[in-house]
Formats: C-alpha cells, sequence, structure tokens
C-alpha cells in the first residue's frame, strides 16, 4: 500500500523541501537543539517538540490526503475506513513540527501507520485461554460466511490448530447442502485424526450441530467446531438456519471467514454477517496472494471486531493467530532495492 502511495507523493517531497515551505540553509543546525535526552520525539524521529521546527502548511496536509486516498482506494480500502484515516491523520499532522532538514514524506507515514495500527489493534482475544477456561465443556466455535471463501478448508486448519494446543476437537459438517462439503471434511477428518459428526445431505444442520456438541461432552472433548453453508448474507433463509444453529447450540465464539481477494465485497459481507448474525471475531484468507491488505483493514473497522486468523496458504499449518504488526509490516515495509 505504502509503495503506492509514496509514488504519489514523490512529487511533493521536492515542493516541501523548497525554498518557500523550508526556510532551512546550509548553515541551518540539522538537529533539534531545544530537545533533552529522553523528552519529546524519539532521536529517529522527524517530529520536534521545539518551536523551533518547520510547520507543516495545512494547505499541504490537504494536498498529500488527497494523494493518499486515492493510493487507499486503489488498495480495496473501504470509503468509512478512508474518512476515517483521513480525519485521523489531519488531526495528527496539524499542528505538528518538524525538524530542520527532515523529511516530511517520512513525517507523513509515521503518522498515517500509527493511524493504521490503531484500526487493526483490536483488544486481543485469547482463544486458548477461553477454551481451558470453558466450564462445561465443550467449547462450541460456529464459522460462518459466503460460499468460496475456503470456510470448511478453515475449519480443517482450524482444527488442526487447535490440536496443537492440546485440545481435543470434534467438527461438525453443518453444510448439509452439499454432499462435497461433508465429504471434504470426511478427508480432512481422516487425514487429522479427529472425529466429523455427520448426517445425509438435506439434513437439518442445527441436529447435526447438537449431535457433534453431545458426542464432545460423552468424549470429554474439548472443542466442536460448526461449519455451516455457505451464504450470501442477503438469503434470509440460510440466514434465518445460521440463527437457529446459535439457538440450539449456543456457540461460545463465532467467526466469520472472508477471503481477503473480495476487495470491498467482503467488507459489506462482513458488515452484514455482523448486523444479521453478530460475529466474535473474523478469519481473512488468500492473504498470501493479496498484496494490497485493504480489504483486511476494512473488515476488522467496520465490524469492530479482531481478526483472529489468517489464512497464508494452503497446508493445514498455512492457517495463523493474526498478528497486526505482520500486517504493519505487509503494508509498509518495503523490500530492499537491489
Amino acid at each position: 500500500m505504502w509503495a503506492s502511495i509514496k509514488a504519489r507523493l514523490l512529487g511533493r517531497q521536492a515542493d516541501e523541501s523548497s525554498p518557500a515551505t523550508n526556510p532551512a540553509s546550509p548553515g541551518t543546525p540539522s538537529g533539534d537543539p531545544a530537545r533533552l535526552p529522553g523528552e519529546g520525539p524519539p532521536p529517529n524521529s522527524p517530529f520536534t517538540e521545539s518551536r523551533l521546527g518547520r510547520g507543516i502548511r495545512e494547505a499541504t496536509v490537504d494536498e498529500v490526503m488527497d494523494t493518499v486516498e486515492i493510493a487507499l482506494m486503489e488498495s480495496d480500502v473501504a470509503l468509512p475506513v478512508i474518512d476515517r484515516l483521513r480525519s485521523d491523520l489531519k488531526k495528527e499532522l496539524q499542528g505538528r513540527r518538524l525538524r530542520w532538514g527532515a523529511d516530511a514524506e517520512q513525517a507523513i507515514k509515521i503518522s498515517f501507520e500509527n493511524t493504521v495500527r490503531q484500526i487493526l489493534n483490536r483488544p486481543p482475544f485469547d482463544l486458548v485461554g477461553a477454551i481451558r477456561a470453558r466450564d462445561p465443556k465443550p467449547y462450541t466455535i460456529l464459522l460462518v460466511g459466503v460460499n468460496g471463501t475456503g470456510k470448511t478448508t478453515t475449519v480443517a486448519k482450524l482444527a488442526h490448530w487447535l490440536r496443537s494446543q492440546g485440545f481435543g476437537v470434534a467438527i461438525a459438517a453443518g453444510d448439509t447442502f452439499r454432499a462435497g462439503a461433508i465429504e471434504q471434511l470426511l478427508v480432512h477428518g481422516e487425514r487429522l485424526g479427529i472425529r466429523v459428526i455427520r448426517q445425509q445431505e438435506g439434513s437439518d444442520p442445527a441436529a447435526v450441530a447438537f449431535d457433534a456438541v453431545e458426542h464432545a461432552k460423552a468424549r470429554h472433548l474439548d472443542v466442536v467446531l460448526v461449519d455451516t453453508a455457505g451464504r450470501q448474507h442477503t438469503n434470509e433463509n440460510l440466514v434465518e438456519e445460521a440463527k437457529k444453529i446459535r439457538r440450539v447450540v449456543k456457540p461460545q465464539l463465532t467467526l466469520f471467514v472472508g477471503d481477503a481477494l473480495s476487495g470491498n465485497d467482503v467488507v459489506e459481507q462482513a458488515r452484514q454477517f455482523q448486523e444479521s448474525l453478530g460475529v466474535d471475531g473474523l478469519v481473512m484468507t488468500k492473504l498470501d496472494a493479496d498484496a494490497k491488505g485493504g480489504a483486511a483493514l476494512s473488515a476488522t473497522f467496520v465490524t469492530g471486531r479482531p481478526i483472529l486468523f489468517i489464512g497464508v496458504g494452503q497446508g493445514y499449518e498455512d492457517l495463523r493467530p493474526f498478528d497486526p504488526e505482520w500486517m504493519m509490516r505487509r503494508l509498509f515495509v518495503e523490500p530492499p532495492t537491489a
């Protein structure tokens, strides 16, 4: 994302360094003489607390934000998120002062990163701790989302991850509309050594989920993962079915599984599922193929829910707990040039 923004800002950097906007001269000290050790911004910060610093003109901030907005839209960031970023970044930059010789682009980048980090850093959720604290067992997790997001595969990956944390797991094959989905889970279950509870195609998914919970209780298992039919957020019948599953098994956690390659579509899907069902967290798949990252940023913003896991490949080990700093590096750290 930042590479696109930087390309648009290159021309502005020269303007910021011109005599009209930067009165620094070869005889002007490059440091901040007013800064005492341990006070003010860190030594490598382009900002200074000194009144001798160079101000950033409001007109320049507005011009830069227009450029940033275009780059954000190209990176599949939703308009509500862009409005938030624009507002917060403008507030962050207004009144700040730059050290003599500091790069205005670097100052903008630092402020922009801070604003994005605040969106990604939702309050952390300790899933392992929540499962261990659950009494009575099992801890039930319901996964919902539209067709084609990799939801059924995510169920298997999550089961593998939970097993690696030492938990006993059962899977409910709740997508009874597709025989292929049931068979897919059975294959995964056999490979992983995890029991898949199923019924015939067309059966009541809520009944399948109930059977899985009862099985887990009888076997003293820790977690039940409930797969569901991929449903469009506008399909009222399937949404009502998901609500029925929630009423029957009362899951402790409902996760929305979204495809990061869907761009702004996944943002609207996440928002609709949040409004109709209520979700507790997000799983973003196919992030290994998404160079932009805007969809993940937007989805957590519009739902107000944290990203718990990300999918970065096809293997069982390619579902990872979400690390905001990993996403920050992906968005802003550019590869070294040869």
